[in-house]
């Protein structure tokens, strides 16, 4: 076993911050979104690049060049150079998607340098739960030296939770969310997770649900104004502007935009009344892992997915 630390970062502001703070070791940053898209239990291979091309491709317009994603996961065929690897993720449901993938792929790889997590999000002294690089230098290498050692058995967790969520039962989710583990904010993304799943009533996720209440409650100008609101109030998803904006767009059926106002129309009141369900008009083509949204709603009153009608 070597002496270095390897870092698997969330991002390249994460990394770049980092690297500013002269936090020694080498990184890799992890740029996908698995929270949405179709995905396969086994990572690095060519059925999991075509499924995450063509996902990105038609969805945002994203093209990923293979070889570079492939070299900077090369640091993962060389790890006896490190006597630990650090993982740094957050508190949302975007991280938590991607560290149970990312803790799959060490499984996979029958990579066996110890595991560490820093994981933000209820920070002593602040009101609002806090991403990483959001934390003052203090802050962030205070998460750094109170860094969750992982067992066997969080690994087999995460790894158990990645094959639910590539499965067609998200159901299978349910006993996790009550269960003890070494990541303190799984079960608020687990139930964060299955909430987006469109409203057994109104045929809205949560968070769609919630923007609409955004609309009628505030005075939003503009369809930006309403993009920074939803990314500062958005609890445990952790969306990125792509993903926001993209939701705006989809609800426009519920809204106008008057006088430099965004206005609920009949049928974004209805919505909110509960007044019929909407998911044959939003036709959402959405996938989350190995089932599509469409498929299946969320049911309030028993507390599970329900196929869908």
């Amino acid at each position: 076993m070597g002496f270095g630390v390897l870092h698997i970062t969330n991002g390249i502001n994460l990394t770049d911050y980092l690297n500013e703070l002269k936090i020694e070791g080498d990184f890799l940053t992890w740029q996908e979104m698995l929270c949405e898209g179709p995905t396969s239990e086994e990572i690095e291979t060519e059925e999991f690049f075509n499924l995450r091309k063509e996902f990105l491709l038609d969805f945002y317009d994203i093209e990923i060049v293979e070889a570079e994603l492939l070299s900077e996961l090369d640091v993962l065929n060389h790890t006896d150079q490190f006597e630990e690897i650090v993982l740094w993720f957050e508190y949302d449901l975007f991280c938590h998607i991607n560290l149970m993938a990312i803790i799959n792929l060490l499984k996979q790889k029958k990579i066996e340098v110890p595991l560490y997590l820093v994981c933000s999000g209820r920070v002593k002294g602040e009101k609002d739960l806090k991403a990483l690089a959001d934390l003052n230098p203090d802050q962030l290498r205070n998460e750094y030296e109170n860094k969750i050692k992982l067992s066997e058995e969080d690994v087999e967790l995460m790894s158990s939770l990645w094959r639910i969520y590539c499965g067609k039962d998200h159901n299978l989710f349910k006993p996790f969310i009550v269960q003890k583990s070494s990541f303190p904010y799984l079960s608020n993304c687990l139930k964060a997770h299955l909430e987006r799943f469109p409203d057994s009533k109104t045929g809205l996720s949560t968070l769609e649900t919630h923007t609409l209440n955004m609309i009628l409650d505030q005075k939003i100008t503009s369809k930006r104004h309403l993009l920074g609101y939803i990314l500062n109030f958005q609890g445990y998803y952790g969306f990125s502007d792509l993903q926001i904006e993209r939701m705006i767009n989809r609800l426009e059926l519920f809204y106008t935009v008057e006088e430099n106002q965004m206005v609920l129309n009949r049928k974004g009141h209805d919505a909110l009344d509960q007044k019929r369900n909407f998911s044959s008009e939003l036709g959402s083509k959405m996938i989350f892992g190995g089932v599509k949204k469409i498929d299946f709603q969320f049911s309030k009153i028993e507390n599970k997915l329900i196929k869908s009608n």
